[in-house]
């Protein structure tokens, strides 16, 4: 089947190209505990999640739910009790238990779909558990949530309700994994969980919410496969070239291959209807880093830190940045805090410590070995570079 260019569209799961191994180790660590999927944006998540949930293991039920738009607890119960309410329906409809339970809290069964009153919060929660257990008890084998976006949820929750509704439904999510050894769930999202669970300590949650969990990075596409998923683009959009394996493996190298980028690149020499070289590619590139209209969201590695990150991590996070995109190598930590200082005077050199780690996790730089730092993306290097005026 041919591969066309479709840049943050939906990849059928047999067109998904370098993921087999981290797919297979996935389901080796789900056979003992749930997983905490990162990745920075445009890996493939999402990708990697609807190929677990349609090419699954046999015996077990699987679910997936995108949870991006989500602003409740109340509309998280919802979205999750459909999924559970119609795989038992299939044989039990809602068991009685469960049916006593909807009803005692003004819930209903509409058309199959379970609708809960407004501000049926605990309620709803109390309902959610009754019904993942009435489901394990229906069925022997494995049952898996995928929960894509979950981190957005959370934020969306406490920005819009409170701090504790994203507290409840981490805890409750934690008690439901403590209590039901066949129960795993997937969270996923590229903002990092950790990012609200700061806040949420910040705000007086004291527990280990997700401490259970595995936590799993997944990278970009190794530099082999980059350049495979690259080239059977090229073959599928019949991009016009010299030596389609050569400009493959240039375009995986100019993006350091990102998926997301590589679909952007090749959909675009698919319309220039001539001939593509590396300059040609280089070109794309470099355009893109710069373009006001940022079709590839760039932007977005600047506007989040202010999101995530407090004013006083914030201005440290932008220094260390702009220090690691202005160096020429790799920075040791002793002259990295040193320069950091330099430009934020600060007598907290643990606060630095502290962004340092909280940077790696949000995958902006990485460290290696012998205690250096560096941007863990040259793309994004570039792109920070050009951002803030710090040359090349």
């Amino acid at each position: 089947m041919a591969l066309h260019a479709n840049p943050g569209g939906y990849v059928s799961p047999d067109q998904l190209i370098g993921r087999d191994r981290l797919i297979q180790r996935l389901w080796r660590i789900l056979g003992r505990q749930s997983v905490l999927l990162t990745a920075e944006r445009r890996m493939g998540k999402t990708s990697i999640i609807n190929k677990m949930v349609a090419q699954p293991p046999s015996g077990g039920l699987y679910f997936y739910q995108d949870l991006e738009e989500v602003g409740s607890e109340v509309e998280f119960a919802e979205k999750v009790l459909d999924s559970i309410h119609s795989e038992l329906s299939k044989k039990h409809r809602l068991v009685a238990r469960a049916r006593q339970l909807l009803e005692q809290v003004g819930g209903a069964e509409i058309r199959g779909v379970v609708k809960l009153p407004e501000g049926a919060t605990q309620d709803g929660m109390k309902l959610l558990q009754r019904m993942i257990e009435d489901l394990l008890e229906h069925h022997p084998g494995p049952v898996v949530f995928f929960w894509d976006e979950m981190p957005l949820m959370l934020h969306n929750l406490r920005t819009r309700s409170s701090d504790m509704a994203a507290m409840q439904v981490l805890d409750h999510l934690r008690a439901l994994r403590q209590t039901q050894p066949r129960l795993r769930m997937v969270f996923t999202g590229s903002i990092g969980l950790h990012n609200v669970v700061i806040s949420l300590r910040r705000a007086g949650h004291a527990n280990a919410a997700t401490n259970d969990m595995h936590v799993q990075d997944v990278p970009p596409l190794a530099p082999k496969d980059a350049a495979e998923l690259a080239h059977q683009l090229l073959l599928g959009e019949q991009i016009a070239t010299g030596d389609p394996p050569r400009l493959a493996g240039v375009i995986a190298s100019a993006v350091d291959g990102v998926p997301y980028f590589i679909h952007h690149i090749v959909e675009q020499l698919a319309q220039f209807g001539e001939p593509c070289d590396d300059e040609t590619v280089h070109r794309i590139v470099d355009r893109h880093l710069t373009d006001a209209q940022d079709d590839w969201n760039l932007q977005y590695y600047r506007d989040r830190i202010d999101t995530y990150y407090s004013p006083d991590e914030s201005a440290i996070a932008l220094a260390v940045l702009d220090v690691l995109a202005a160096a020429k190598r790799a920075v040791p930590l002793p002259k990295l805090l040193h320069l950091v200082g330099a430009r934020i005077p600060s007598d907290n050199e643990e606060l630095i410590r502290g962004v340092l780690v909280r940077l790696q996790r949000d995958h902006y730089v990485e460290q290696d070995v012998s205690g250096t730092f560096r941007f863990r993306f040259p793309l994004i290097r570039r792109f920070w570079q050009a951002h803030r005026g710090l040359g090349a």
